[in-house]
């Protein structure tokens, strides 16, 4: 919330919504009101690109049928006024310039503590408007209970609309997003009021997203090397401005983008391979290759260099998860040439490595 929203917040004075209400004094906080209904809601909210987006907590337990406090809807009211507007305002002003903008039906399911939300979709006008936001819990009776807290919303027009166009490229080590800058801004003038863009991401569509980076980023791509080939992900991006009291104003989402990257991608040859004749065997070494999820190695073996590749014998039918391998099958005077593929985890084989030789020596 910004200063000035605070500020305002501080300014609403002795919210009471009972007849004869006492008159107001210096400014406070609002005074709780007598409840009909006797749950309140507390609401909070901000502003997101073109829109306002408010949730509130709904109570651990709804009371029985016929009781007045069975919660059956809620009623979600909204005052326009011009900035330079009077800060003051009683609960009678209040209920009686504001409109009620939508009326949400309440099930037993969204009790629990459940955060029920309501996005509000804004037109904006040649000057600039404060938009006041409240709610009250009712019962199939009609009765009511006092107004929530009061949410008061300066919105920015000059903030940056969405990025377009999202798409993504895989490679071994990364899903690389990339996208469109937004045209213009929200009320469409230009320039482009833009910080950066923010990266989101989460496994599951009811699950919430996870921000990606830490701060927005300036350019149009992003590169999520944190991934595990196989799983599902959701990817959308939000523009980032300056909005009202220079606070930072996300945009609504990008496209939504649904993706389950699957590794097709095999690993390098296996590289820096040296042998070393020791007493009836010939020892071989060779570095690690770099990929992450490399499973294992194959070693195969010929003494004829000509002979077709996919002749050679096969030292390792099971996958060697060292760097390192005894070949103790050689005969003496004998020349024997090697050569090794990798393996990573989704069964991707590696090129055939450079072929090495090493001769035993004649007893």
């Amino acid at each position: 919330m910004s200063f000035k929203q605070k500020s305002f917040y501080l300014g609403i004075l002795c919210l009471v919504i009972t007849a004869g209400s006492l008159g107001c004094g210096k400014r406070g906080l609002p005074r709780p009101p007598k409840e009909r209904v006797s749950q309140r809601a507390e609401v909070s909210g901000l502003q997101r690109g073109n829109t306002v987006k408010i949730s509130w907590k709904m109570p651990a337990r709804n009371a029985g049928k016929g009781s007045v406090l069975n919660i059956d809807r809620v009623d979600i009211y909204r005052l326009a006024e011009p900035v330079s507007a009077t800060t003051s305002l009683t609960a009678e002003d209040f209920a009686s310039r504001s409109n009620i903008i939508k009326t949400l039906k309440i099930v037993d399911d969204d009790f629990g503590g459940k955060i029920l939300s309501y996005t509000d979709e804004l037109q904006f006008a040649s000057q600039a408007v404060r938009l006041i936001y409240a709610l009250r819990f009712a019962n199939a009776a009609g009765q009511k209970a006092a107004f929530s807290n009061f949410l008061v919303i300066e919105p920015a027009g000059r903030v940056a609309a969405e990025p377009t166009a999202l798409a993504s490229e895989l490679s071994q080590d990364a899903v690389t997003l990339s996208w469109t800058s937004p045209a213009a801004n929200i009320d469409g003038t230009t320039p482009v009021s833009l910080l950066g863009y923010n990266v989101y991401r989460s496994t599951s569509e009811k699950q919430p997203a996870r921000l990606l980076n830490k701060t927005p980023i300036t350019e149009t791509r992003f590169r999520d090397e944190f991934f595990d080939f196989g799983k599902q992900y959701f990817y959308f991006v939000r523009s980032v401005s300056l909005g009202t009291g220079s606070e930072p104003v996300e945009s609504t989402e990008s496209n939504i983008l649904e993706i389950k990257p699957l590794d097709t991608f095999a690993p390098t040859a296996p590289a820096a391979i040296t042998l070393a004749v020791g007493q009836d065997l010939i020892s071989i070494f060779f570095a690690t290759n770099p990929e992450k999820d490399i499973k294992g190695y194959k070693i195969y073996r010929s003494t004829d260099k000509d002979l077709d590749l996919t002749k050679w014998q096969l030292l390792t039918p099971e996958l060697l998860e060292r760097n390192s391998f005894q070949d103790k099958t050689v005969e003496s005077g004998k020349q024997y040439f090697y050569y090794l593929t990798a393996t990573d985890n989704a069964g991707n084989v590696s090129q055939p490595s450079e072929i090495v030789f090493e001769t035993m020596p004649a007893r």
